[in-house]
């Protein structure tokens, strides 16, 4: 299943639940909801605003939570309550006018098959059901909420050569 990701994206796209968060949706008394991201995912956003790679969140879900997450982290393009992943997507490469082999996905879900087999790299996190992971370009060794976001970003610039490059150019500037 892994192959060579000889080539940098032209935008990023990814799912937040089941990717970014372990799945799991935490409920109080009180009617609110709590998801929990893990930190080391912003390092993958860091990456790609290094190579002016712009970001995507593209979730089926609909909540301030994931909103405020993007918002923290600058991301480019929010979908939320998105039920066809694929036409949005099209959507957005028709406005930048890139084409789908420039556009990498992470996703872990039956919702995400149809575009991880569209686009030009595609990801599922380790936990990720068996029938996805058969779609994809490569599966991260994180599970969904440990880091597989970054995971998918540092695998793509490693095998461009780009990581050392993004790495120094972050410590130039902090």
């Amino acid at each position: 299943m892994q192959k060579t990701l000889n080539k940098l994206p032209k935008i990023v796209l990814t799912d937040i639940d089941g990717v970014w968060t372990d799945g799991g949706m935490y409920y109080d008394n009180n009617e609110n909801e709590f998801k929990k991201f893990n930190t080391s995912d912003s390092a993958g956003v860091i990456y790609c605003k290094a190579l002016n790679i712009p970001v995507g969140i593209i979730t089926g879900e609909n909540t301030n939570i994931v909103k405020r997450r993007s918002e923290k982290l600058n991301i480019e393009y929010l979908f939320q309550g998105v039920s066809n992943k694929t036409k949005v997507t099209q959507e957005l490469i028709n406005r930048l006018n890139i084409d789908w082999n420039e556009v990498a996905y992470i996703g872990d879900d039956i919702g995400d098959i149809n575009l991880l087999r569209k686009v030009g790299i595609s990801a599922a996190p380790a936990n990720a059901r068996d029938y996805v992971k058969k779609h994809v370009t490569f599966i991260t060794k994180a599970k969904g909420g440990e880091g597989a976001f970054r995971e998918f970003i540092e695998t793509i610039l490693i095998q461009n050569q780009m990581l050392d490059v993004v790495l120094e150019k972050y410590l130039e500037n902090h």
